[in-house]
């Protein structure tokens, strides 16, 4: 994991000294927004005209965040609007690369090496973190975006008049529950299984992970009366935790010490990403190949001989019981 300062590639782990052995996520840089027709994003953010062929979205297989703007652009059926291009799991000296020896799709776009070219691309000075996703506009030739929660709610609105996909995973009546749900599970869960994996103090490290499994016991105890983390509807709340759960048992657990408990012990959380997994067109998503390598070849820090788990033997595929509570799927926009 590195970083660009002035431009120039770095290749630098987190800095927990200076933060009293905490991880410190830093704030995605790069914020312009997709709109139907070009308008300023939400919060006035600059606005891009959805158009198709224009975007290009670059990611990592092995990265939960990655991985929601994946099952957005599948579920909103954005394939032929926007193609993608996947980096190695290998986040080596280099950072992300576009290796095709090592797993990668390769760059058809810009034909970079590296991902942190694409940044400097964007702006030759650039300084901050490296990270997937990002979204480039092939006609600026720029990173028109690269936080993940606002590309899945870019992907949710922007291109419904191209696709005349109107399933709203952001549904107005249900924001509130929603953006609440996502301050807790972004701090406690998403976020949390590296406040507790990178701590680099006992304490730091307990205090995470107390917090992390009360989150679960919460969203477990919430799943026993919802089929879904917003009531009936399958939301983006739905999708932003599931690919921290999906990731749990066979990296968290082990390789970040968040081994209180599994996914699979609790009855509520294993059914339900049983039937988020098998939703269709999410499975297709999930390369645990990719994830498995990513995590505990890259982290050398915290796993040096790079020794890669056999298991655990997961079977996403076997029945769930989320039928016993009311659900209605995906609602469609007025």
């Amino acid at each position: 994991m590195g970083l660009l300062i002035d431009g120039k590639w770095h290749d630098q782990w987190y800095d927990t000294k200076s933060h009293g052995g905490e991880f410190v996520r830093d704030s995605a840089k790069l914020r312009d927004w997709v709109t139907p027709d070009g308008t300023p994003g939400p919060q006035g953010q600059p606005g891009l005209p959805a158009e198709a062929g224009r975007y290009h979205l670059y990611v990592s297989l092995a990265c939960p965040w990655a991985h929601r703007t994946l099952i957005m652009r599948r579920l909103k059926g954005l394939e032929g609007l926007i193609e993608v291009s996947h980096t190695s799991p290998l986040m080596l000296e280099q950072g992300w690369s576009y290796r095709r020896d090592e797993g990668s799709s390769g760059d058809p776009i810009n034909g970079v090496d590296f991902h942190h070219q694409l940044y400097t691309l964007t702006d030759p000075h650039y300084t901050g973190r490296v990270t997937v996703p990002a979204l480039w506009d092939k006609r600026d030739r720029r990173i028109v975006n690269n936080e993940s929660a606002d590309l899945v709610r870019i992907f949710n609105t922007a291109f419904d008049d191209l696709t005349g996909n109107r399933l709203d995973l952001y549904p107005a009546d249900l924001r509130e529950t929603i953006d609440a749900v996502n301050a807790d599970v972004y701090d406690h869960v998403n976020n949390g299984v590296y406040k507790a994996g990178f701590a680099t103090d006992q304490g730091v490290y307990e205090k995470h992970v107390k917090a992390l499994f009360e989150a679960l016991d919460r969203l477990e105890d919430r799943l026993d009366t919802r089929r879904y983390l917003a009531g009936e509807w399958l939301t983006e709340a739905d999708i932003r935790l599931f690919t921290t759960l999906v990731r749990f048992d066979a990296v968290y657990h082990g390789h970040f010490k968040c081994n209180l408990r599994r996914i699979e012990d609790y009855p509520n959380l294993s059914n339900y990403v049983r039937e988020l997994y098998q939703w269709p067109g999410v499975a297709e998503t999930v390369d645990m190949d990719h994830i498995q390598r990513h995590y505990y070849l890259s982290h050398k820090t915290i796993n040096p001989n790079g020794i890669v788990p056999a298991g655990p033997d997961l079977d996403l595929g076997r029945p769930h019981d989320r039928e016993r509570l009311p659900g209605r799927g995906i609602r469609e926009k007025n």
